[in-house]
């Protein structure tokens, strides 16, 4: 058995590539559309890293209206190592993405995507030192 991906359903494809391309950082693996099912996939990987994907699956307005989801149909995070959290949050920060649990500790962080799947961000290695403006900054809503 091998892990392939994890699926996640977003309702502003361009959003969310705006989030999980050139804010975190994730590299597109393929885009397919899907006139017939009409619905659109992208997978996406880790930079060098393409063994865990995370598929956005986005499927089309139906009568000009977009789909909504909630409750059972999404999940608890993704989670990512990076090799400076710390730059990684700043990054996130300039993206306009907003750290909803900042990396006070030098090890862990979240954020969430245009969707509000929480995403989860890890320090490889050890922890880094703590350092402002991360030790000051309050926690956001819930992750």
């Amino acid at each position: 058995m091998k892990y392939l991906h994890t699926m996640v359903r977003v309702i502003d494809i361009e959003a969310s590539l705006a989030f999980y391309r050139d804010a975190l950082g994730l590299e597109v693996v393929s885009r397919k559309e899907v006139p017939a099912g009409k619905f659109t996939l992208v997978f996406l990987a880790a930079p060098g890293d393409s063994s865990a994907q995370v598929e956005l699956t986005y499927n089309w307005p139906t009568d000009g209206v977009a789909q909504s989801y909630s409750g059972g149909r999404n999940f608890g995070h993704l989670a990512y190592a990076v090799p400076d959290i710390y730059a990684a949050c700043q990054r996130l920060l300039d993206h306009g993405v907003a750290v909803v649990r900042p990396p006070r500790d030098g090890r862990m962080a979240f954020v969430r995507s245009p969707d509000q799947i929480s995403v989860e961000l890890l320090q490889a290695g050890e922890p880094l030192a703590p350092a402002e403006p991360w030790i000051s900054m309050p926690n956001i809503g819930s992750w």
